[in-house]
């Protein structure tokens, strides 16, 4: 975990490297408690892409749980090709 205060800030081309030499986030305090946090567009994309996946797994899992029907794959991406195709 990367924690740094904010006085730090004022050294944009460190918080840069820093950001995007490590896939986690950088935490920024403000006499010592959580003010900011800071990271690169590339983790911040990955980082809300897979809970985008994990929100639509738990609809998923939801809808099974209420007595939805599953679908195929093969036959999903048959109708998908179908619809889609050129």
């Amino acid at each position: 975990m990367q924690i740094m205060p904010i006085r730090d800030l004022k050294d944009t081309n460190m918080i840069y490297e820093r950001a995007h030499s490590s896939d986690e986030p950088i935490f920024v305090t403000k006499n010592g408690y959580g003010a900011l946090v800071v990271m690169s567009i590339e983790s911040y994309e990955r980082h809300f892409a897979a809970a985008e996946v994990r929100r639509k797994l738990k609809e998923a899992e939801d809808e099974l749980a209420v007595g939805a029907v599953p679908v195929d794959a093969k036959a999903a991406l048959d109708e998908l090709r179908k619809k889609y195709a050129e």
